[in-house]
């Protein structure tokens, strides 16, 4: 099964800490955890994210979408980056999750599963284009 961890800033001071560690040492961290991802053969894709205030969000509440530039005022918790792991079970992800680099105070790892294309109505004409897709690309 596929997890996606999310890495999340709780607070401002939480994200304004995370300017003070030192870069190259964070580099060597993370890219120390994700050597064993790799090695346990359950990394399927990782990345950071950009600050927020390079972001935006189209907001489908109203006609015509609004959209609005980052920082966002009414956010409370911000995404910072994920791990996309392929593991037995949710206990696995947890292991995983405990054992991620960002442990600081005000840092949230969110487990979230992925469902596979197979949970989705296969005589869906979407699905089946989808599906063909994924063959032809070497993801099913």
């Amino acid at each position: 099964m596929k997890f996606m961890l999310i890495w999340r800033v709780s607070s401002d001071e939480a994200w304004g800490n995370l300017g003070e560690i030192d870069f190259d040492q964070m580099l060597e961290t993370v890219g120390k955890f994700n050597e064993e991802l790799i090695n346990a053969g359950v990394l399927v894709a990782a990345e950071g994210l950009a600050p927020a205030e390079e972001g935006v969000v189209v907001d489908f509440s109203s006609e015509p979408p609004v959209v609005t530039d980052g920082p966002y005022g009414e956010t409370k918790e911000l995404f910072n980056g994920f791990y996309l792991i392929n593991v037995p079970t949710i206990q696995d992800a947890i292991e995983w999750a405990k054992r991620t680099p960002m442990t600081a105070a005000g840092f949230k790892t969110e487990i979230r599963r992925v469902p596979t294309i197979d949970e989705f109505p296969q005589d869906n004409e979407w699905i089946k284009k989808e599906r063909a897709w994924r063959e032809s690309t070497g993801q099913l």
